[in-house]
Formats: structure tokens, C-alpha cells, sequence
């Protein structure tokens, strides 16, 4: 798994980016109704094009629906590749990336441990 946030340009102006990561969902019932919710809510919260897909997948789902998102059934140990295009693309990812690895503050809003 990598780590590391890769950064494409895709047009002149250094505002309207393409960025991908992938994260380990540790969180110990995956992403249930909560999470999504507070995952979908962050994603919204930017402009630009954000995308999941999970496991290694190529189906890139919408990371703005929850729908979606649950849908997907994520489990623990699942592996997330979260990428996003346009405007606040590589700050849309770093706070995605660190909503999970934060448990989605699952922890510290409902006594759960990861």
C-alpha cells in the first residue's frame, strides 16, 4: 500500500489538481452509516471531483453519496484508493486520508476503539 500522495497538474493554474492516495480502513466495523456520513459530509464540503474505489478495485464510486459509500460494504482491512480533480484536490485528499486514519473521530464522538 502506499502512502504517498501523488499530484498530476492538469491544466496551467496550480489551483485545479488531480491527487490520489490510498488509506487502510482500521476502524473495527468498516464503514458503516456514521462514518459514511461524516465521510461523504467532508467530501462535500469540497469543489472538486471526489472518487473511491476499494480494494483494488476499478469501479470509482461517487465519494460524495452515501449511497455509494455504504454500498460498498467496507470492512476493516479495507483498502481505500481516494482520488479527487479540480479546485482543493491535494487538500480534499490530505483531509479525506487523515478522516480515516482518524477512525473517522469515531473514537472520541462515541467510545469506540479501532
Amino acid at each position: 500500500m502506499s502512502s504517498e500522495l501523488r499530484i498530476e497538474t492538469t491544466e496551467a493554474t496550480r489551483l485545479h489538481v488531480s491527487c490520489q492516495t490510498e488509506v487502510e480502513v482500521k476502524h473495527v466495523v468498516g464503514l458503516h452509516a456514521r462514518p459514511a456520513v461524516t465521510f461523504t459530509r467532508l467530501a462535500k464540503s469540497f469543489p472538486c471531483s471526489i472518487e473511491v474505489a476499494v480494494n483494488g478495485s476499478d469501479v470509482w464510486l461517487n465519494g460524495k453519496s452515501i449511497i455509494k459509500i455504504m454500498s460498498a460494504r467496507i470492512r476493516k482491512g479495507s483498502v481505500l484508493r481516494i482520488r479527487a480533480d479540480g479546485i482543493l484536490a491535494e487538500e480534499a485528499i490530505k483531509a479525506l486520508k487523515e478522516l480515516v486514519e482518524r477512525n473517522f473521530d469515531e473514537d472520541k464522538n462515541h467510545g469506540r476503539t479501532g
